[in-house]
């Protein structure tokens, strides 16, 4: 058998020392990264929450409903109001009946003023604010709640 000197390299230290040079490079490349992404900030862009409708004259009497906004603008002479048409069980879209409003997934059933009259809806469908923007169209105010006896009369 030969000696080997303690000069000569052999092919498995090389190998070692190589990947652990190569997996410290790559931690800390991976650190950098996950740094640099840390400091850009994550930003939902929500839709606007205050929604800009048309002018009062051009709502019949009665009931309109905005898909996008899921509400029910309920006109009524010269008075108008805001109700959510978003079901307070799990969130489907609720339907209008001449007595209410009813929720076709889970059979939540509410009056005329959103109160839970059957279902499994736990409370009442939320009213909104309705005012009159400057330029005279109806704004529906979804961050604010109101009363269901509250209107805005024009």
């Amino acid at each position: 058998m030969s000696e080997k000197s303690g000069s000569e390299f052999r092919r498995r230290d090389f190998l070692q020392l190589t990947l652990g040079w190569l997996s410290t490079i790559f931690a800390l490349v991976a650190s950098a990264a996950a740094a640099a992404r840390y400091m850009i900030p994550n930003v939902l862009y929500e839709p606007n929450r205050r929604y800009k409708a048309q002018k009062a004259e051009e709502y019949p009497d009665g009931v309109t409903f905005f898909p996008d906004l899921r509400v029910f603008l309920l006109r009524k002479g010269n008075t108008f109001r805001a109700v959510s048409a978003v079901c307070t069980h799990l969130g489907c879209t609720v339907n209008r009946t001449d007595k209410g409003f009813h929720c076709p997934c889970h059979g939540s059933v509410f009056d005329e003023a959103g109160n839970v009259t059957g279902g499994p809806a736990p409370r009442p469908l939320t009213w909104f604010a309705v005012t009159v923007s400057r330029d005279g169209r109806l704004v529906i105010d979804t961050t604010q709640t109101v009363s269901p006896e509250k209107y805005l009369v024009m």
